[in-house]
């Protein structure tokens, strides 16, 4: 009878923590998701203040003149079609 008490216990136990960590999986999951990284990661930009959003619009405007001139570079020299996608 013992046997069955303990055992039991530990079928009770068990199952406690499969849920336990099937629930924490999910919540990790849910966090993780790539709709909710970019919800994070626009919310620290916002509240970073005026001055790092002004310095990624700097960025992302420096980085769009160096790719145009790269892709010019590129089709002066033949390696990308003048009409391009």
């Amino acid at each position: 009878m013992r046997r069955l008490f303990w055992f039991g216990v530990g079928m009770g136990a068990g199952a406690a923590g499969a849920l336990a960590a099937s629930r924490w999986v999910g919540r990790q999951a849910e966090r993780l998701a790539p709709a909710n990284l970019a919800r994070s990661a626009r919310g620290a930009i916002a509240g970073a203040g005026g001055g790092a959003s002004e310095t990624l619009v700097a960025a992302a405007q420096e980085f769009r003149k160096g790719m145009a001139e790269r892709e010019a570079e590129l089709r002066a020299s033949g390696l990308v079609p003048d009409g391009g996608p």
